[in-house]
């Protein structure tokens, strides 16, 4: 083959140019490592993601305002000192500790136990944490999985404060309540106990982020007291705004494993808790804590003997304490796992975290809690195009509404309490469609009642009841397969107090159309009424674009190893380079500006969405890699054209030393035949040749 450039014009052939195009840009680093999923990329730090800016709505707990209070302390050269959360047994609250530990309770500031001390230090992370006297593993566990999805915890962690630039004693933290998220503002002043942090504490002794949310936590719900045991569930939305659901492990649905796989997939927050309330935090031989809550940080199949392995990464919010049974740090079962992802997956470390079987996590936890804007842990089968909608409904238990104590007639519930109609139009019966939120809220002066039995009623229209469902917790949610038709709930509660209480009804959409005119919110949902809430391209995109709104090669590396990489399958080639991705920038970009646009970004996604399932597709052992008679189909497949030398140069440029190709290299070498085929077509007018100058041949292939 002639590829060298003549000073005239030269006649090039179809073949001539896809052979030279494919040989051109380096498109992947070789290499197999495992990168199973984004719950396996470690900590993101204050990385920019275009994520939200602001949050609609956004309240300020005890009408304090953050800004205004810090300029204050500033002009004045005073450290702010919080009277609605003070220094005081008060803020501890009065059971937590005996009477004569709380009255030796010290108050100190960062500034006085560290002297350079920072609110956080080289990103967040889970091993930040370490678990303190307060009974709060519930809380910590979300936390802890909070710090592997970075656009929910910039919502939660505002960036604009610190110890080296305008401190003054004074932080704030956000949190979701019934429907709003809230600014809540504390002093720095920690409470300790003989010398030791009464609080969780950090692993590094001048990082203070962990501390200081725990406080504003403990503020929101009145007391350190109130965080001393709780409800993981409670957490994980009041970190996000998200639904959560419980899924027993002791009788699990049927379909678990695509759960888990569909959660890990879409960035879901996850924990999981063990049982044993009357014998809470005790350690068991094999290493487990009874009556104690874990964060679930990565799930996923490997190459295990002759077959693949389901495996779970399991945190401890203890900071220590792990599991001593199979797949633990340094069990017999990692000798027979290939090094390299070995080396990927194995963190040898006494940190809390430690990997185990999905049938040994069956077996030693009992519950596993899952939880996202909406509820993508459902998407599994048919799910190309599927998003979700919500409905939100506010309203007030009163004495007249209420079912009456102990009394869980349906008919009596339906004839006295409010009923919130929804109709389901299709659905695919393989997987659920419908998911059902009811929570209840306490007036603000009784942050230590007790919770109602609430529950909720699912009714076809004038006719009986399908459905009831019935928990004494905040918030009682539930998943559904429902046929199409018309439903009512029917929120009802045993007790005859007034309470107010927030519905939401999720409904997934199959015909969702990327044309509707409804305009995507870089924000994190708020509830909205119908609210789309999809991974459609123009969500993607304004995730990760920067203020300029478009995305770089190094946006664009970040949001293809995060949103692509999720199923195993396609992640077993190893994940997208700096260099990879310059290249796919490269060919998309139809400015030669060195940036997409969301018009360009379309193009590529389309693309690459298409090609995701063409690999999966063709992948018909599953081992993760196309072989050179899968890649030939895959190409017929997309409806391009490759004669057996141009197949035989693309597997020798894109495969491995086993003529495999893993999806990232598929991927860069598809969008460049795709990308250069069509470019020859439209340069040729349907001719076999085309002419083209030696500055145009060049302007090609030194940028393309």
């Amino acid at each position: 083959m002639d590829t060298s450039i003549q000073p005239s014009a030269e006649k090039l052939t179809i073949s001539k140019w896809c052979h030279a195009a494919i040989t051109e840009i380096s498109c992947q680093e070789r290499g197999t490592m495992l990168a199973p999923s984004s719950t396996l990329t470690l900590e993101q730090g204050w990385q920019k993601t275009g994520a939200m800016e602001s949050l609609q709505n956004l309240k300020k707990f005890n009408n304090q305002d953050f800004s205004h209070l810090r300029a204050l302390c500033l002009s004045q050269g005073l450290l702010f000192e919080d009277d609605t959360f003070p220094a005081h047994v008060n803020s501890i609250g009065p059971n937590l500790l005996p009477k004569d530990k709380l009255h030796q309770i010290q108050w100190k500031r960062p500034t006085e136990l560290q002297r350079n001390p920072y609110l956080i230090m080289d990103g967040v992370s889970r091993f930040d944490i370490m678990q303190g006297e307060i009974g709060d593993c519930w809380m910590l566990a979300a936390l802890g999985s909070l710090t592997l999805q970075k656009q929910f915890l910039e919502n939660v962690l505002p960036k604009d404060q610190g110890f080296q630039d305008n401190y003054a004693g004074i932080f704030h933290f956000r949190f979701w309540q019934y429907g709003d998220w809230v600014d809540v503002v504390i002093d720095d002043r920690l409470p300790f106990l003989n010398g030791r942090y009464l609080s969780v504490h950090p692993r590094t002794s001048n990082e203070f982020w962990p501390s200081l949310l725990e406080k504003a936590y403990a503020k929101l719900r009145g007391s350190y007291q109130n965080l001393h045991g709780g409800y993981l569930s409670d957490a994980l939305v009041d970190l996000t705004g998200g639904v959560q659901v419980q899924f027993s492990l002791k009788d699990p649905p049927p379909d678990l494993e695509e759960i888990l796989k569909a959660a890990a997939k879409s960035q879901c927050l996850m924990g999981c808790s063990t049982s044993g309330q009357l014998r809470r935090n005790i350690e068991l031989k094999n290493g487990i804590v009874q009556g104690h809550a874990y964060t679930i940080t990565g799930t996923v199949k490997i190459p295990y003997k002759n077959g693949w392995k389901h495996i779970i990464r399991i945190w401890n919010p203890w900071g220590h304490g792990e599991w001593k049974g199979p797949w633990s740090d340094g069990s017999p079962q990692w000798d027979r796992v290939e090094p390299k992802c070995r080396e990927d997956l194995l963190r040898n470390k006494d940190d809390g975290e430690f990997w185990m079987s999905c049938e040994n996590f069956q077996e030693q936890f009992s519950w596993l809690y899952i939880c996202n804007s909406t509820p993508t842990f459902l998407n599994f089968g048919d799910q190309h195009g599927t998003t979700w909608s919500v409905d939100r409904h506010i309203s007030l238990w009163s004495p007249a509404l209420a079912t009456g104590r102990n009394n869980y007639s349906p008919a009596g519930a339906v004839s006295t309490n409010p009923q919130y109609f929804f109709k389901v139009p299709d659905y695919d019966p393989k997987t659920y469609n419908v998911v059902i939120s009811l929570m209840q809220k306490h007036a603000e002066d009784m942050q230590d009642a007790k919770n109602l039995k609430i529950g909720f009623f699912i009714t076809m229209k004038d006719s009986k009841v399908l459905k009831q469902i019935f928990s004494l917790t905040r918030d009682v949610t539930s998943y559904f397969l429902l046929s199409p038709g018309t439903y009512a709930v029917v929120p009802t509660t045993t007790e005859d107090q007034e309470f107010e209480f927030l519905l939401r009804i999720f409904m997934k959409n199959h015909d969702y159309n990327e044309t509707s005119n409804v305009p995507p919110s870089p924000e994190l949902p708020m509830d909205v009424p119908r609210q789309n809430q999809d991974r459609s391209y123009k969500a993607v995109f304004l995730r990760y674009a920067g203020q300029d709104s478009a995305i770089d090669a190094s946006q664009l590396q970040q949001l293809l190893n995060e949103v692509f990489l999720q199923d195993e399958m396609t992640s077993l080639g190893g994940r997208f380079s700096f260099d990879s991705c310059r290249g796919i920038l490269a060919l998309m970009d139809l400015n030669s500006n060195g940036q997409l646009t969301l018009q360009e970004f379309g193009i590529l996604w389309r693309s690459l969405t298409k090609y995701m399932d063409i690999f999966i597709m063709e992948d018909r052992n599953h081992s993760g890699f196309l072989d050179v008679s899968e890649l030939k189909s895959a190409i017929q497949t997309a409806g391009l054209a490759a004669d057996e030398q141009l197949l035989r140069l693309m597997v020798l440029r894109y495969g491995d030393a086993a003529r495999r190709i893993g999806f990232t290299d598929f991927v860069c070498c598809m969008l460049r035949l795709e990308t250069m085929t069509y470019a020859f077509q439209n340069l040729a007018g349907g001719r076999s040749q085309i002419l083209v100058t030696a500055k145009e041949w060049l302007t090609l292939v030194m940028y393309t």
